[in-house]
């Protein structure tokens, strides 16, 4: 499914080029994601369920590995947003009656989103935006050492409702708050993101960032149930053309 959208997206990318090149501005954001993992995990019925709590002095400790690339494009104020999303966490906990347990999520994400700029000044912009996320998600727990117990794997797609604003802090300072909700039953019973960056602008297109990722999902079905937040900090850099 990730893949047929992210397919669908190349394509009406790459045929709306001369359009870009000669009416739009864009910028592109990979970044670096210490995604800590905390929440429950039932991988599949009869599994047990392990209950994962997270601070932030052991996020790294929880990241296997995680990245986040992120596009943004405006005419006028007509704004395109999307990201993909990637993130392997684990986290030890324990399962009734007191057993070790190890908890493991492995997550795609891609985003697509479409808004309107209802402020902009010099100062503060604020983009109204609507869309999809598509999840592919897997998780699995392994007790006390023994057989690991793992889902086969959900794919499923949340309707999101988003904002983004960019605040002007000092020249060549700036802050982005982004924030979205979704899922409302349709896909999961519910999702969420939040992003806040500081940002520095090193010249005419490259800016870097530092910030901070919060991701969120709820989703409940066939005896899987997987109610977790990926959350810690990022680094990023800015192309914009």
């Amino acid at each position: 499914m990730i893949r047929n959208l992210m397919a669908a997206t190349a394509v009406a990318v790459m045929g709306s080029l001369p359009v870009l090149a000669q009416d739009w501005s864009g910028q592109v954001t990979p970044y670096v994601w210490a995604a800590g993992l905390g929440g429950d995990v039932t991988p599949m019925t009869g599994a047990p369920t392990l209950s994962l709590d997270k601070s932030i002095s052991e996020v790294l400790e929880d990241t296997d590995g995680a990245f986040f690339l992120s596009g943004y494009a405006r005419r006028d104020r007509l704004v395109l947003m999307g990201d993909f999303s990637w993130s392997s966490s684990s986290k030890s906990g324990t399962v009734p009656p007191g057993l070790p347990a190890e908890g493991k999520l492995r997550q795609r994400s891609l985003t697509l989103l479409a808004g309107w700029r209802a402020v902009e000044n010099q100062q503060f912009t604020l983009d109204l935006l609507g869309g999809a996320r598509a999840w592919s998600v897997k998780s699995s727990v392994t007790v006390a050492g023994g057989a690991m117990q793992a889902s086969p794997g959900k794919d499923f797609v949340d309707p999101i409702l988003a904002a983004r604003a960019n605040i002007a802090l000092a020249p060549q300072w700036s802050a982005i708050l982004y924030a979205d909700i979704g899922g409302f039953g349709a896909g999961s019973e519910n999702t969420s993101q939040i992003l806040a960056t500081v940002n520095y602008q090193v010249n005419d297109n490259l800016w870097v960032s530092a910030g901070y990722r919060q991701l969120s999902v709820d989703y409940r079905s066939g005896g899987t149930a997987v109610d977790v937040t990926m959350a810690g900090p990022l680094l990023g850099a800015t192309w914009r053309f």
